[in-house]
């Protein structure tokens, strides 16, 4: 019936009554969205309509043409150059009419007709630099004479934003745009700031600088009563931190997670967390602040979180002393927070004697006397607490048990203490009072042994596993953060925002080419490669989620089917500490992902040859050199020093450097020497790798690498295939 009828209502747009063109020309849209390929039919009679001087048949036009576009890019280039010179002319004659009655609204004429008439200019100028040019004056006159008084006004206001955001504006009218939607914070209509919200996230992937004048604003909003603006808001000041304003912004954060309602302080305690492990530079800050969280908010810190702290503290030997007595400090006044009262009983654990002796104590810390029963008396609390779950009060007996060992004045109070849940109706403490009670009572000759400190474990290895649990249970397309190819490579898209592809971290393993086999693996896996992680060791296949594979429940000696399973393991990681370099060799079902490299043949014979530098990679704006070292009596075991030099103009910061490697060798990334690399080769940055080669003699080195950094705020990525590394390695 619309195909019919089609010729007719285009015969009734050419009509002399303006009613009956207004009405032909909305019956012209449901035609358009019933049957599009009749859109090229209504292109001539739309574009004449937008000559028209009555409103009505003016707004009917306007939505015309905005469906044309919709429904052919045909419509779209022919409208975009026969309608934009008549679109502007609309508006400015619109914008400066005098006042109308039949028109006006709150003292501004026609608002219907501006707003209709700035989505199709958006339509017309996205895209198009052009027509966009065509525009700016326009655009800009609107944004400054309307009056922001009246809801009418804040209307135009937004959707001339949306426009100007929309098109390919210049930097100036895109920065009038951002203040617009600053003054809309400061309104006291909850959806006009809102709608402000929205679009300054979306602007900050436009102008970056712009929006970051108006943070306080958005902190403020921050603590608006209102829960869905607060959300909002929380989310763009996310976006909004950088290296130079992390500090200031976290301890305003921090400020009003003390004071903040109930049901916001764990969208808020995830933020801050996120902050922190992401933009902290020094360990001491990270830490500080993480005790606060902790402190405040420790009910709602998630586990993956206290686990990376308690990581971190065990990596830092120099502030270990300085954190067992910041948390006891803080036990005091806030042991209600969960988390905080295990990463305390945990601390205590291992660090009891630092916290009794004062060991390590920094300038800025206050002389503090704690004796042994002071200790004993944290962890007692901890695990008498009426609101202490299982996994706390399992924490708190394996403290104790160690503390014993630390403490010998105060075994037989700890004997005590551990005996009084012999009956427990849990079965898991139950059984661990038992067994610890026998190993005070009964082996003092193996306890020492036995509840000795735990090993440091890998910051990398750890960050590296929960990254790739993380990208386990992400789609596909947000797997992994879009890099762009290599510098200067980048996706040119609308409004002047370059937004590289995205790179899967696969392909840094080169696992989509047709020629490597499907992998068996998990992603997982893969990131464990690609951060030199040994969580899992490549020959065995133990099940996801089982207590041998997660060392860090080992560490905090939790998640064991039983007491004297869990007791065994930790007994085993601490005395067989200083096997942990023997190599592994994977077994013949393991995919080797670079078995296509050339194999090298060792050197025989030489006990400690001398090998030659190589340049492992060299692109136009990057030099990577790889030096060589071995220990006498260890070949399978390669000292790697990288030095990266900066050949191009500009300054590379957050530089991050990464490596893949088969299955057969094991990698460690030691911290670079810095993150900001110089230009023009004015400096270096160093970094030392640990690889050994299980399969010495059989297969030579293989490795890939990628590296990422940041070059005026855009993200670049390079990456290659190292294939001359010198024989016997």
């Amino acid at each position: 019936m619309a195909r019919d009828l089609a010729p007719e209502v285009e015969r009734l747009l050419q009509t002399r009554d303006p009613n009956i063109r207004k009405k032909a020309a909305l019956c012209s849209i449901r035609i358009i969205r019933k049957v599009p390929d009749l859109a090229e039919n209504f292109m001539g009679p739309a574009a004449s309509l937008l000559k028209e001087k009555h409103h009505g048949v003016l707004i009917a036009g306007v939505q015309l043409c905005t469906d044309l576009c919709k429904a052919s890019t045909d419509a779209l280039e022919y409208l975009r150059k026969n309608c934009t010179e008549g679109l502007v002319r609309i508006l400015r004659d619109v914008s400066n009419s005098p006042y109308a009655p039949e028109y006006d609204i709150a003292g501004i004429t026609d608002p219907f007709l501006h707003i209709r008439a700035l989505r199709l200019m958006r339509m017309l100028g996205q895209g198009d630099a052009d027509s966009s040019e065509y525009m700016n004056d326009i655009l800009a006159q609107v944004a400054t004479k309307t009056e922001s008084n009246k809801n009418a006004g804040n209307a135009i206001l937004y959707e001339c934003v949306e426009t100007i955001m929309g098109i390919e504006a210049t930097s100036g009218l895109r920065v009038l745009a951002i203040n617009i939607l600053g003054r809309f914070l400061s309104n006291r209509d909850n959806n006009i700031r809102y709608v402000a919200l929205n679009m300054l996230m979306k602007a900050v992937t436009v102008d970056f600088q712009a929006v970051q004048r108006h943070r306080t604003t958005i902190l403020e909003c921050v603590k608006d009563s209102d829960a869905s603006i607060r959300k909002r808001a929380l989310e763009l000041v996310f976006l909004l931190v950088n290296d130079n304003n992390v500090k200031s912004l976290t301890k305003e954060l921090i400020d009003y997670l003390e004071v903040s309602d109930q049901d916001f302080k764990g969208d808020l305690t995830a933020k801050i967390c996120s902050i922190v492990e992401k933009f902290s530079q020094e360990k001491l800050w990270y830490i500080d602040q993480m005790f606060k969280v902790l402190s405040l908010a420790g009910n709602y810190v998630k586990d993956d979180v206290w686990h990376a702290l308690i990581v971190m503290i065990s990596n830092a030997p120099d502030l270990q002393g300085y954190s067992v007595r910041s948390l006891y400090k803080a036990f005091q006044t806030s042991n209600e927070q969960e988390s905080l009262v295990r990463v305390t009983v945990w601390c205590i654990g291992e660090y009891g004697e630092m916290l009794v002796n004062n060991v390590g104590v920094l300038e800025m810390e206050e002389p503090m006397t704690v004796t042994e029963s002071d200790a004993v008396d944290v962890v007692e609390v901890a695990l008498k607490r009426h609101s202490s779950d299982i996994k706390t009060r399992a924490m708190s007996l394996v403290a104790l048990l160690k503390i014993s060992s630390r403490f010998p004045p105060t075994s037989e109070r700890i004997r005590e203490i551990v005996m009084q849940h012999k009956e427990n109706v849990e079965l898991e403490l139950q059984q661990r009072s038992i067994e610890f009670n026998s190993i005070i009572q009964r082996h003092q000759n193996i306890k020492s042994s036995l509840v000795e400190r735990m090993p440091v474990l890998d910051e990398s290895t750890y960050i590296g596993k929960r990254v790739g649990s993380s990208q386990a249970t992400l789609p596909a397309d947000k797997s992994s953060r879009p890099t762009s190819g290599s510098p200067g490579a980048s996706l040119k898209l609308p409004n002047g925002v370059a937004k590289p592809p995205p790179a899967p971290l696969v392909d840094l393993l080169d696992l989509s080419s047709d020629d490597v086999p499907a992998p068996t693996s998990s992603a997982t896996d893969f990131l464990h490669d690609l951060l030199g992680g040994d969580l899992m060791s490549p020959s065995s296949s133990a099940p996801s989620g089982g207590a041998g594979t997660d060392i860090l429940m080992d560490l905090l000696s939790i998640g064991s089917p039983s007491a004297p399973t869990d007791v065994s393991i930790r007994n085993t990681i601490s005395s067989n500490q200083g096997n942990a370099g023997e190599p592994k060799t994977a077994p013949a079902s393991v995919m080797d992902l670079l078995d296509g490299l050339p194999s090298n043949s060792s050197l025989p014979g030489d006990k400690n040859p001398i090998y030659p530098s190589i340049t492992a990679f060299e692109s136009s704006t990057l030099k990577v050199t790889f030096s060589f070292t071995k220990q006498p009596g260890k070949p399978q075991n390669t000292m790697i020093q990288a030095t990266f030099t900066n050949l191009s103009s500009n300054t590379y910061t957050d530089f991050i450097f990464q490596a893949a490697v088969p299955k057969f060798i094991q990698l460690r990334l030691d911290p670079a020497s810095s993150s900001t690399l110089p230009a023009s080769g004015n400096g270096t940055i160093t970094q030392m790798l640990s690889v050994t080669n299980s399969q010495h003699g059989q297969k030579a080195l293989a490795m890939r690498l990628r590296i990422v950094y940041k070059v005026n705020d855009q993200d670049k990525m390079e990456q290659g295939q190292i294939n001359n590394f010198p024989p016997g390695l």
